[in-house]
């Protein structure tokens, strides 16, 4: 069975038990996962939500919101992200 079948497979309990164990390190018996086992769990979440998930949806989305191009919205102030200097008073 190939990654694109094993993908198919996945059922929405399993999608969350990968997540889980993504999220905390270990599976549900409480073994820890080798940093390979973690390594396919997150491929498998990923591959999983890009199928199934609305992009709102997928582990990870960070909703930007919707701006016009060259609109300034809240802390982009700066340009072109360069490195800004921080000063602590004291």
């Amino acid at each position: 069975m190939d990654f694109e079948q094993l993908v198919d497979n996945i059922t929405p309990t399993i999608y969350e038990g990968l997540k889980r164990a993504v999220e905390i390190g270990k599976w549900p018996d409480g073994r820890l996962l080798t940093a390979e086992q973690r390594e396919h769990c997150m491929a498998g979440v990923i591959a999983y939500d890009l199928k199934m998930n609305d992009e709102h949806e997928r582990v990870g989305f960070i909703d930007r919101g919707s701006k016009a191009e060259g609109e300034v919205c809240g802390d982009d102030h700066h340009d072109n992200d360069a490195d800004q200097v921080l000063k602590w008073a004291e």
